[in-house]
């Protein structure tokens, strides 16, 4: 079977075609997987920058608590510790005026 001009100018196109709609869509790199990957890179990223500021928080906070009086201090009006022979009296203020 002999492929005459006309057939020869179309089989271009649709291969070509084919082929973009192929790397569109369906292939494992395709555009929407690739749209996909940034959004979460994008997400992640934020998350680093979060976890990043929270580190730098809590260092600070590990500064100003490396005495330990400091630490036995924080842990009583934090967590409400106490020593075994003393006794804790929580004091709430009541918010209506």
């Amino acid at each position: 079977m002999k492929l005459n001009l006309k057939n020869k100018k179309i089989i271009g196109p649709i291969v070509i075609i084919t082929f973009i709609i192929w790397m569109l869509f369906f292939d494992s790199n395709s555009y929407l997987y690739q749209l996909e990957y940034n959004r979460e890179i994008n997400k992640l990223e934020k998350s680093i920058d979060f976890y990043k500021s929270e580190i730098k928080k809590n260092r600070k906070t590990i500064e100003e608590h490396a005495v330990q009086k400091n630490i036995n201090n924080y842990a009583r009006e934090k967590y409400h510790y106490k020593k075994d022979d003393e006794y804790l009296y929580l004091i709430e203020y009541d918010t209506i005026d």
